[in-house]
C-alpha cells in the first residue's frame, strides 16, 4: 500500500509521528508499505511555518514514484502539494483511494489571517469528497464532518507508544510545585496563552519549539520554556508534571493526551474535539475538561496517576492499524 503526505520525516508534528507509527505497525502485520513525503521532492518552506518544506510541482515526479511502486491501495494523508497531486493523479485515470482529516486548517487560517471557516471548509470538502472514504481520529469529528457535507467519513483512533512513554523515570524539574506542563508546538493556533494567563500555584513549563516560543518568552519569563524534547527525555518530561495542560481548541486528537496519561500524568483541557474522545467517561479520574481552564488544571490535581496510565494502555497502535486496514479501498 502507498500513503501520500505532505507531513513526513523529519518533521516533528502529530501527523507525522501517526504516520511512522502506523508504517511501523502495518509492517509488522506483513504489509509491504511505502511513504511517499516531501523529502523525495524539491520544496519551499511553508508561509508561517518555515520548518515545514512543500513540494514545488510534484505531479510528474509524484505520479512516476506512484507508477514504480504499483500499489494495491492509495491513501492520501494531507490536503497539500503532494496530495492535491495524487488526488489529480488518481482522478485522471479513474482510480479508487482515501484520504484522512488530520488537521482543522479552517480553525488554523482563522487565527492566523482571519479567513473565514466556511470558505476553507469548501475547499477542504472538495478534496475529501474525490475518495472512497475520509478517516477521522474521533467519533465528534466524524459526526462535525459529516454535518458539513463530508461524505464517507470514518472514525480511525490512535495509539500510543507504552514502552516509551511510562510513568517512570520522571523528570526532577528544579522548580516549585504543582508543575504544569504544555507539550507541543508552540503556536498560536495551540492557544497557549490561555494556559499561560492562568493563575495557578508552583510553575508552568512549555516544552516545544515553533514560531511563537520567542513572543512567548518575552511575555511570560516566569515560564520555564526548555526546547522541544524527544524519546525518552520527553517521557521523563511529562512524567515529572504533576497536570498536563491542553488549551488547544482546534486539534482533531491530540497525542500528546495520550502520552501524557501513559506517564501517569493527569490532563486538564476544554471540553472539545480530541480531549473529548480522549478523556471520554474517564473525566474526573485520569483529569479533567472545563470552560473554565483553570478550573480544570486545579481539579486535574486530584486525578488517579495510576488511573491514567490503565486509561492510555487502551490505546494501541495495532488498533489504529487495523482500523486503518478496514478502512482501505482497492486502487483499481
Amino acid at each position: 500500500m502507498l500513503i501520500v503526505s505532505d507531513a513526513w520525516r523529519p518533521q516533528v508534528n502529530g501527523v507525522a509521528r501517526t504516520l511512522a507509527q502506523l508504517a511501523k505497525e502495518l509492517v509488522l502485520l506483513g504489509h509491504v508499505v511505502e511513504v511517499i513525503g516531501p523529502d523525495r521532492f524539491r520544496t519551499l518552506p511553508c508561509p508561517t511555518y518555515p520548518e515545514i518544506p512543500l513540494a514545488l510541482l510534484p505531479g510528474q515526479k509524484l505520479g512516476r514514484l506512484i507508477e514504480g511502486f504499483l500499489p494495491e491501495s492509495l491513501h492520501i494523508a494531507t490536503e497539500g502539494p503532494l496530495g492535491w497531486a495524487a488526488r489529480a493523479w488518481a482522478m485522471r485515470r479513474g482510480l479508487s483511494f482515501t484520504t484522512s482529516f488530520h488537521t482543522k486548517f479552517p480553525e488554523y487560517l482563522e487565527a492566523r489571517i482571519r479567513l473565514p471557516p466556511r470558505l476553507a471548509y469548501a475547499w477542504l470538502r472538495r478534496f475529501h469528497n474525490a475518495g472512497r472514504g475520509v478517516m477521522v481520529a474521533t467519533e465528534s469529528l466524524r459526526r462535525d464532518l459529516a454535518a458539513r457535507g463530508f461524505q464517507h467519513v470514518r472514525a480511525w483512533t490512535r495509539g500510543v507508544d507504552l514502552d516509551l512513554f511510562r510513568p517512570n523515570p520522571r523528570a526532577a524539574w528544579d522548580l516549585p510545585r504543582p508543575i504544569f506542563i504544555y507539550v507541543g508546538r508552540v503556536a498560536i493556533e495551540k492557544n497557549i496563552r490561555a494556559f499561560l494567563d492562568l493563575d495557578l500555584p508552583g510553575s508552568k513549563i512549555v516544552v516545544g519549539e515553533g514560531p511563537q516560543r520567542a513572543e512567548l518568552m518575552r511575555a511570560y519569563p516566569a515560564v520555564h520554556f526548555p526546547g522541544a524534547r524527544f524519546g525518552a527525555a520527553l517521557a521523563e518530561a511529562y512524567a515529572g508534571a504533576d497536570v498536563f495542560v491542553f488549551p488547544s481548541r482546534t486539534d482533531t486528537f491530540g497525542l500528546v493526551l495520550l502520552e501524557a496519561l501513559a506517564c501517569g500524568t493527569p490532563v486538564a483541557a476544554y471540553p472539545v474535539t480530541g480531549p473529548r474522545d480522549v478523556v471520554g467517561a474517564a473525566v474526573g479520574r485520569i483529569g479533567a475538561l472545563d470552560d473554565d481552564l483553570g478550573r480544570a488544571a486545579l481539579a486535574a490535581l486530584a486525578a488517579d496517576r495510576a488511573a491514567c496510565r490503565r486509561h492510555a494502555e487502551g490505546f494501541s497502535w495495532r488498533t489504529c492499524a487495523e482500523l486503518f486496514l478496514s478502512h482501505l479501498v482497492p486502487l483499481r
